[in-house]
């Protein structure tokens, strides 16, 4: 049996623009991605087998089984490099759930990266298009530090990495999924003025969010969770949200610990 752990970081879409829907139900986004320093933690245990795959962890919020993409992850590394495996992974849960963190993202990032790291089998162009098959975010996720990402999110150009401090707020209660993030991109009149379209579509259905944006923070990706560049918050936003202070941006992505 093969030991690995990795820490899988999160991000924040510094700027989201998001072009027409296309027919194959696609949008087309221009991103400034960075790459924060909140982690989910993955264990990872392998040795060759009947290609069977088990996951637990943390977390009450995320499934254990098929639907997770980290086991998404796990059976299309299998099945691209024409090893069966027998996986263990467990995930240590610390990036909010349907936050816009790209919270699924990096963990089945962190697996494609750990198998690989395990047993070398494919070279990175295979990473790279197994990522690009599973989500918009893996190959940011698996680089990391600040990239301009395009198209799907899979064209990517490294930028000059500056470091900052962070706040990040969510409201306790609410997720909101990227399927009705865009729906309502898709359902919109008027034309976005503001650095992340997604947040202009949904600012208008949530009184939470409109509450952050007045007070001058931005939300990342999807949402809800917004963002500020402070290291601490100083105000009282009361018991409904959520908030991590003290975090800041990285140049790195998924790693080894």
């Amino acid at each position: 049996m093969k030991n690995i752990k990795v820490k899988t970081p999160a991000k924040i879409n510094l700027t989201l623009k998001v072009g027409k829907r296309r027919p194959d139900g696609f949008h087309p986004i221009e991103s400034i991605m960075q790459a924060i320093s909140l982690y989910d933690y993955l264990e990872i245990s392998a040795c060759e087998g009947r290609g069977e795959i088990k996951l637990d962890g943390t977390s009450k919020e995320i499934p254990y089984d098929s639907a997770n993409i980290a086991y998404k992850a796990a059976r299309k590394y299998m099945e691209i490099s024409g090893m069966e495996l027998d996986v263990n992974i467990y995930i240590e849960k610390n990036i909010p759930v349907c936050a816009g963190l790209a919270g699924g993202s990096t963990n089945a990032a962190g697996v494609l990266f750990a198998l690989n790291k395990l047993y070398g089998l494919l070279s990175d162009d295979e990473i790279f298009n197994i990522c690009k098959t599973l989500g918009s975010d893996l190959n940011f996720c698996l680089k990391g530090s600040k990239q301009l990402c395009r198209g799907k999110g899979d064209e990517m150009t490294p930028l000059d990495f500056d470091e900052f401090a962070l706040t990040l707020v969510k409201p306790k209660k609410l997720k909101i999924s990227t399927k009705e993030a865009y729906s309502l991109f898709d359902d919109l009149q008027g034309e976005s003025n503001m650095p992340n379209d997604l947040e202009f579509a949904l600012l208008p259905h949530y009184g939470e969010l409109r509450k952050l944006h007045a007070l001058g923070f931005q939300m990342s990706g999807s949402g809800p969770t917004y963002f500020v560049k402070k290291a601490l918050l100083d105000m009282d936003l009361g018991e409904g949200y959520t908030i991590i202070e003290n975090l800041h941006a990285i140049n790195h992505g998924v790693c080894e610990i």
